[in-house]
């Protein structure tokens, strides 16, 4: 086996693995480790006494010292070390588990999205489920008619394969190019219409609609309030936003306004779209208000996963939309960074002596 192929392997397992297994941990540690290095290289290392913070605070709060890397990131990110903060590894391996168990793996299954939320927020059109084509009740319909159902008021609708993240997984169909032979060959999934996005996010990246991450929290009394936010933009001529390549950019969740600068995949941060050259500062998020009234409200509806990512867009008419929801490991390493501490109220790092 070349090195290539074991490499892969190697990530594969790493990944399909209990987050309690050693290369979890091994995994989180190299991309802290990657990401640190290039914020090292660019404003210098973290400073001793800071580093020792991190090592100190991941002993004495959450009991390992595997917890520092992603603290030792939070502090060069932020230029100081702040208590509160949770690191990722220590989210996916103890408050995932604690706080949404096998129920927030749900939304890897994108066509139950009509069955669990019963509401018109997701764009989908219908399913391709182990080699049925429904609707979103869930009807067997024909092939053909299908096809009529997709694109009856549409010309362009985007197919979402099953337990795929990071902008991977993504097709594009039009009435030409559909056939039920090449869906069944991709696999499990939900189809969208395409969303035509408000014009001041076409601005930034007319090649792909933004999305807007939205981490939202139930407490203990049912109440649910919204954490973090930002903008994320695709770049040159990428046709959706990928985690590989996209610009994310915070939100103030007061005011809906941009955060001065953007981050690059490296996570160093740049005051302008790398490919439109528009800037960020200052700029609101059209319809905030109510992307935070629709995330609430559909939270409300899957109150036992804790915590959700979601990811919405907003057309040209300024409705908004729910492209995806994401209940199992939706990282919160770049909200820690840029506007955490965002869960320093909710007690998580308590959860560790329940285990």
């Amino acid at each position: 086996m070349n090195k290539q192929k074991l490499y892969i392997k190697n990530v594969a397992r790493a990944i399909l693995r209990p987050p309690t297994s050693i290369p979890y941990d091994v995994f989180h540690a190299n991309e802290a480790k990657s990401i640190e290095k290039h914020l090292s290289e660019k404003f210098g290392p973290l400073d001793p006494q800071t580093a020792a913070k991190c090592d100190d605070y991941a002993m004495s709060v959450f009991g390992e010292k595997k917890f520092a890397p992603w603290l030792r990131v939070y502090s060069l990110m932020a230029g100081e070390f702040k208590e509160g903060w949770i690191p990722d590894n220590y989210y996916g391996a103890v408050v995932v588990s604690s706080l949404k168990g096998p129920y927030g793996s749900m939304s890897r299954l994108k066509p139950l999205n009509a069955a669990i939320f019963k509401n018109n927020a997701f764009p989908d059109l219908g399913s391709h489920v182990n080699g049925l084509f429904l609707d979103l009740d869930y009807n067997v319909i024909p092939p053909q008619e299908f096809k009529n159902l997709l694109f009856r008021d549409h010309d362009r609708v985007v197919f979402k394969v099953d337990d795929v993240s990071q902008g991977k997984g993504i097709f594009f169909f039009e009435r030409d190019s559909f056939t039920p032979e090449a869906v069944k060959k991709i696999g499990n999934g939900v189809f969208q219409y395409y969303i035509e996005q408000h014009p001041m996010l076409h601005a930034y990246a007319p090649n792909s609609v933004a999305t807007l991450r939205v981490t939202s929290v139930i407490d203990e009394t049912g109440d649910v309030s919204v954490r973090a936010a930002y903008l994320r933009l695709g770049v040159g001529k990428d046709t959706h936003v990928m985690s590989a390549s996209n610009i994310r950019i915070p939100i103030t969740l007061s005011t809906g306004v941009m955060h001065d600068n953007g981050y690059l995949p490296t996570w160093l941060p740049t005051s302008e779209h790398p490919t439109s050259g528009l800037r960020f500062a200052g700029e609101s998020i059209p319809s905030f208000d109510k992307c935070i009234d629709v995330v609430k409200q559909s939270h409300l509806k899957l109150p036992f996963a804790r915590i959700i990512g979601w990811d919405l867009a907003v057309d040209k008419d300024g409705e908004v939309a729910i492209m995806e929801w994401n209940g199992a490991h939706n990282g919160i390493k770049f909200s820690e960074a840029t506007q955490g501490p965002c869960f320093a109220d909710l007690g998580w790092e308590k959860l560790r002596k329940r285990k």
